[in-house]
């Protein structure tokens, strides 16, 4: 389990930089700013300690420095507002490669969990991940900035742990079911 946040953490770095910062300063340039040179001093460590990235780190990484640069230079709220969706929409197209999730998950998961089970929730999450990006299109069509914001830091991530939720639940039952299933094998042998 602590792998997995690890993992999610190290994904999102760049994320959650900018929403603690922009929350703090309130200054939207300043907390980009910050974001994508925390993304690139992820990706120079990673890179200096030998780690191989994943399809994931890339896109996290091009998405914050193209994402964050066009606000830095555009500075306009309306694109600001809808950044999440590209972002959103991104990650999603992302999130359809077969298999993508077997990297967040445990080994033990991985040997108990079947394949098409994995493979099923890696395609719910990309869902999950088109859905969030169509309702911040309609939330930034309000124009309502501060609406605008409890969706992104609250909404969406509320909505992404209620999925991981769900999901460690679903992966627990089948995980239980089938050490029951051989627990009873075992036992009627003799």
């Amino acid at each position: 389990m602590t792998q997995v946040f690890k993992q999610l953490f190290a994904d999102f770095f760049s994320t959650l930089l900018f929403l603690a910062l922009w929350i703090v300063t309130g200054n939207i340039y300043v907390a980009t700013g910050v974001a994508i040179a925390g993304a690139l001093g992820q990706f120079a460590l990673a890179r200096h300690q030998g780690r191989t990235l994943d399809v994931m780190a890339w896109a996290s990484l091009g998405l914050v420095i193209v994402l964050g640069g066009a606000t830095i230079l555009t500075r306009d709220p309306r694109f600001v507002m809808m950044k999440p969706s590209i972002a959103h929409f991104a990650i999603g197209a992302v999130m359809l490669r077969r298999g993508w999730m077997q990297r967040y998950l445990p080994p033990f998961v991985r040997e108990h969990v079947p394949a098409n089970v994995i493979v099923a929730a890696g395609y719910c999450w990309a869902s999950l991940m088109i859905v969030l990006g169509l309702a911040n299109i309609a939330i930034a069509a309000t124009g309502d900035m501060r609406l605008w914001a409890w969706f992104v830091s609250v909404g969406a991530m509320g909505a992404k742990i209620g999925a991981f939720g769900v999901q460690y639940l679903i992966f627990r039952s089948i995980i239980y079911r089938k050490m029951r299933a051989a627990m009873r094998q075992a036992q009627a042998v003799p």
